[in-house]
């Protein structure tokens, strides 16, 4: 069976359930006489594509703009991992570079940029990956009540 004609089965069953019991229930209230009910179905043409008026979700950024690399590259470099011109590219010299800094640092040697080389780096946040955050003392609300870890 066809998923549109199983569709319009499904809610025809479903009316007449919803319908017919109050039928049945008012023409014993109106000595035998039935009720008129109402068969009319309304469904769209399923025409097996997908709606366009709705975006495809973006997930995050893909990949990191050229500055973020030259400046990882820069760093590499000062770290004496990279040799070269930064050039804003993560090309296999700079995954090459990356791993040996990581191996250097005791890390995973991935050769791709996370949290914790980037903090070896100098360029990441220094709490990020550590743990959930934590919030302020005297957050939105100001009072004690805020301030209480919800963890």
């Amino acid at each position: 069976m066809r998923r549109g004609s199983a569709v319009k089965w499904l809610v025809a069953v479903l009316m007449a359930a919803l319908v017919l019991p109050g039928a049945v229930e008012g023409a014993s209230a109106q000595g035998g006489k039935k009720a008129p009910v109402s068969r009319k179905v309304s469904a769209r043409k399923s025409t097996g594509k997908r709606s366009k008026g709705r975006a495809q979700q973006v997930r995050g950024q893909k990949a990191p703009a050229a500055e973020r690399i030259t400046e990882i590259q820069q760093a590499l470099a000062k770290s004496g991992a990279y040799s070269g011109k930064p050039s804003g590219k993560w090309d296999a010299a700079t995954v090459q570079a990356m791993k040996k800094f990581q191996e250097e640092q005791g890390l995973n040697p991935t050769g791709k940029m996370d949290a914790r080389s980037l903090q070896k780096l100098g360029l990441g946040s220094e709490i990020a990956g550590l743990a959930a955050p934590i919030p302020t003392a005297g957050g939105p609300a100001g009072d004690a009540e805020s301030s209480r870890n919800p963890y």
